[in-house]
């Protein structure tokens, strides 16, 4: 097992791994800008090192500062939580070269993945269901008219180092094609230096769907079962919940190996999650992240498998802890999102937190860095926290959840709680009826 871990995040993220670490009789190094030194889990950490000015590319995106922290406190591990780092493939490498262990996946399958095109070839030769789409990029927009016929429309255009919506635009006939080719490969210049895109069939009304894959990089390979992620703005997740209200145990399990056995065959090492857009009970590839994700809080609750000491166990070179028949799905679970920001328009609301008091009892969990008189920084995304409940079933977890988010007090800002109290109260959301575009329509008509 490993002596110290370095935390190259920040936030939630980077507290939530600072316990497990400890719960692992690891020690701690946590990273952070001028901005963050007063975080809890700088507070927490056996050492803290500051990187750089408030700016991520300043601090928390300078690989060369993160290696610097890493040689003056002697870290022999780094945990590189979500956002940031955890999918930079050269970072990974840089550690690799410095006897410094990366935890998560080799960087040559953060690579494969990390790129839209290689990821969807590499899925479909693992035997992943795939959206049909165009055979590679498409360097421009004659050739984007070709491969449109045969896919029909509506399509997507996407870029391929694409993610959080950028680079992605829809066109629902051919007098649409052109200007979004033209539009997403400018995107994509301006938001990840690489303009090239490609093009897939759009699906009208399909939920997300992702299975939790674990793999030791030795060939074993488990999943956790699925978590619907469908409730989003502007493709970014607000409310995952686990398992599916759309899935049955046959269709969980079945996707569920396809893709145990897909990570297998790679020998992929660590937590990662494969995403699927799911419509008519048809599955289809988009794509896979090779990290934790946020909403992994649910996937803990109905497994029982605490998956950031996993990671860290594989990476150690320990294994995992678990087989496919000791992972069982038990009850349900959902996570809401905690945004600073105001609950209508969504403008970020950063600043003091005057008063703090969060949820408590039987399957309530919150994940958050914050705490009364803490300053919310502006440089950095807005979620404060995550509220994850449990329950046997899910009456019983939306009955919870209601509660707790009644009994969460958070003032000095505004926050998102009022949008999933409001959520609460429909009966589409009841009936777990929801697909990927129903919060914009529910939230363009209120």
């Amino acid at each position: 097992m490993f002596e110290k871990v370095l935390i190259a995040n920040r936030g939630e993220i980077a507290l939530r791994v600072l316990r497990a670490c400890n719960e692992l009789g690891i020690s701690t190094v946590a990273v952070h800008s001028t901005a963050d030194a007063d975080a809890m889990h700088v507070r927490l950490a056996d050492e803290s090192v500051c990187i750089g000015p408030p700016p991520a590319t300043q601090s928390y995106l300078d690989i060369p500062a993160i290696m610097a922290a890493c040689e003056i406190t002697g870290a022999d591990a780094v945990h590189p939580g979500y956002g940031f780092l955890s999918e930079n493939a050269k970072f990974a490498e840089i550690l690799e070269e410095h006897n410094i262990t990366f935890i998560g996946p080799t960087s040559d399958h953060i690579k494969i993945m990390g790129d839209k095109i290689t990821a969807k070839k590499t899925a479909e030769e693992l035997g992943i269901p795939v959206v049909p789409g165009s055979d590679g990029g498409v360097k421009d927009v004659e050739e984007a008219f070709k491969v449109a016929a045969d896919i029909g429309y509506p399509l997507i255009v996407k870029a391929t180092a694409g993610g959080g919506g950028r680079g992605m635009k829809l066109a629902k006939t051919e007098a649409d094609l052109a200007e979004a080719v033209q539009t997403a490969q400018t995107e994509a210049a301006s938001a990840f230096g690489n303009p090239e895109v490609y093009l897939e069939k759009y699906l009208t009304l399909p939920r997300h769907i992702e299975i939790q894959v674990l793999g030791d990089g030795k060939g074993n390979a488990v999943h956790l079962g699925e978590r619907d992620c469908s409730l989003q703005r502007r493709h970014q997740k607000v409310w995952e919940e686990a398992p599916s209200p759309a899935l049955n145990a046959t269709q969980r399990e079945e996707i569920g190996e396809i893709c145990a056995d897909a990570m297998r065959k790679l020998k992929y090492r660590g937590a990662g999650t494969i995403e699927f857009l799911y419509e008519n009970g048809e599955f289809y590839f988009i794509e896979m992240n090779t990290r934790l994700q946020v909403e992994h809080p649910v996937t803990e609750f109905v497994t029982g498998v605490d998956l950031v000491n996993e990671q860290i166990r594989v990476a150690s070179g320990a294994g995992m802890s678990v087989t496919q028949d000791d992972i069982k799905i038990t009850g349900h679970a959902i996570e809401c999102r905690i945004n600073a920001e105001n609950p209508d328009t969504f403008i970020p609301s950063p600043g003091k937190i005057e008063l703090y008091h969060p949820p408590g009892g039987l399957g309530v969990r919150v994940d958050s860095g914050v705490y009364a008189g803490y300053r919310i920084p502006p440089y950095y995304d807005s979620l404060i926290g995550k509220l994850i409940v449990s329950g046997s079933n899910r009456t019983e977890t939306m009955m919870r959840l209601r509660r707790s988010l009644n009994e969460f007090v958070i003032e000095g800002i505004e926050t998102t709680i009022p949008l999933f109290s409001d959520l609460l109260n429909n009966q589409d959301i009841a009936n777990g009826a929801y697909d990927i575009h129903w919060l914009e329509k529910y939230l363009a008509d209120r």
